[in-house]
């Protein structure tokens, strides 16, 4: 188990979680509506972060691995729930920060309190870069913005081409931009049949970055920002 990639101030938070639980495949960390308890810093392992959308579909907001933290800025309010969820992919190990501890850790650690505040900023402005994505351009803004974020995350350049290195399904693609697997299935083809895009045994190249930043009006996000995990 190794946390020599989170910061010093965040070893020492970890140092001192009242407990850690081993996170099982399938499982859920915690669940959308729940009742939040604390954060959870993750020490090995992967999860999902999840939310179902109005038309029933789940929306994947992000992947989450060793060295981050997972759990929602409500935790900070006397009466919170979790607004999403947190599905593990990966088998892991978590070390778990109640909320009462946290306020005291909070109270007495300055440094701490200003950590988790950027904490909080940055998936603010995640999630607001994604919902603008789907809002101003649709499903085909949500897969295009999904590739170029794929391609800051997994992406290994080769010449003008990126391949992502992470095999990804239709669904998971589909979740990624809460819609269906056939309209993803539709919008690869397009993509494909332009040479914009090619797929091989689930890994995909991007041919052609520049032609999906285009088409969504691209700001160029830093990457902390413009990423999937």
């Amino acid at each position: 188990m190794s946390t020599t990639h989170l910061s010093p101030i965040l070893q020492k938070l970890t140092a001192s979680a009242s407990y850690k639980v081993k996170m099982n495949k399938g499982e859920y960390l915690f669940q959308d509506g729940e009742t939040a308890k604390g954060l959870y810093l993750l020490l090995t392992g992967k999860v999902q972060i999840t939310k179902i959308i109005p038309n029933g579909k789940e929306l994947t907001l992000r992947m989450s691995g060793s060295g981050e933290i997972v759990g929602d800025m409500s935790i900070f309010c006397a009466q919170s729930q979790y607004t999403h969820s947190a599905k593990i992919i990966e088998d892991g190990e978590a070390a778990v920060i109640p909320k009462a501890e946290l306020n005291e850790f909070l109270k007495k650690d300055h440094q701490l309190t200003l950590e988790l505040l950027e904490w909080i900023s940055l998936q603010n402005q995640i999630n607001q870069t994604k919902l603008r994505d789907l809002v101003l351009h649709g499903k085909k803004g949500a897969l295009y913005s999904t590739l170029i974020r794929l391609s800051n995350s997994y992406g290994v350049a080769s010449g003008k081409d990126i391949r992502l290195d992470s095999s990804l399904t239709n669904q998971d693609l589909a979740n990624f931009c809460g819609t269906s697997r056939e309209v993803i299935n539709r919008m690869l083809s397009d993509l494909r049949k332009n040479k914009i895009i090619s797929i091989n045994k689930g890994y995909i190249t991007i041919h052609n970055l520049s032609f999906l930043k285009d088409e969504i009006d691209c700001e160029n996000c830093p990457i902390s920002i413009c990423s999937i995990e």
